[in-house]
């Protein structure tokens, strides 16, 4: 395959090079064609500080579902009032969720895995593939560690259902070096982290987890065995 391909010679040529000089190489050699997506969790903080403090050529996108916590939106602004550099915001289709809701209610998602699915499909699937169009390389702030799905992925892959390379900055980093990053570097963060919750998505969809709980467990938490992802991450991841 030839995105494969691509992305195996990324992950062999890029092998033991830093975050900053991976990035630097991307955007020399895919001028105006990477973008970066954020949810404002500690990960993508970590990683939209690295491409600000650098003045990386890199869109900085985030998708806005319109069932985002309030913390979420803080935490949004204070990013920009930081920074001073643009944060692009992407919505779903307004007559697709109107359709959605007309129809089956607002909490559609608590009754079937399949109307979750076409929820988070609506809300954060289309819009991300409108913003990812036309790109080459795609960041993220996927960690190994965040879940069982994810312990087998590599720095660079092939996203076959968007057509585009993805590197995963952080794959190898363990919760606690994304936390002292922030840490150290006065990063704005979600203030919900301090209350349990580690994977934040839309708010009827996200709790805090328990001690010794998965670290996806907070997110879905009313199915079973569905995967606990939302099409973001077709690979698998």
């Amino acid at each position: 395959m030839k995105g494969q391909g691509l992305a195996d010679g990324l992950n062999k040529s890029l092998s033991g090079k830093t975050i900053v000089e991976t990035l630097g190489f991307l955007t020399e050699n895919h001028p105006g064609k990477v973008i970066f997506t954020t949810s404002f969790g500690y990960e993508d903080q970590v990683i939209t500080d690295i491409i600000f403090k650098n003045n990386f050529d890199i869109k900085v996108i985030t998708l806005d579902t319109g069932r985002l916590f309030p913390e979420t939106y803080k935490v949004y602004n204070s990013t920009l009032d930081k920074y001073k550099k643009p944060i692009s915001v992407y919505f779903p289709p307004t007559e697709k969720v109107e359709e959605m809701v007309n129809k089956k209610g607002p909490f559609s998602f608590y009754e079937s895995l399949e109307n979750r699915k076409e929820c988070c499909f609506i809300r954060k699937v289309i819009p991300l593939k409108r913003a990812l169009a036309g790109n080459d390389i795609w960041i993220t702030g996927l960690r190994a560690s965040q879940s069982e799905n994810r312990s087998d992925m590599k720095s660079f892959e092939w996203d076959e259902g968007n057509q585009i390379i993805k590197y995963n900055p952080l794959l190898d980093w363990s919760l606690e070096e994304t936390i002292l990053y922030i840490k150290e570097n006065n990063v704005p963060y979600n203030v919900l982290h301090d209350k349990g919750f580690v994977s934040i998505g839309c708010q009827p969809c996200t709790r805090a987890i328990q001690p010794g709980e998965d670290f996806r467990a907070g997110r879905w938490w009313w199915e079973q065995n569905s995967g606990k992802e939302c099409g973001l991450h077709e690979t698998g991841h």
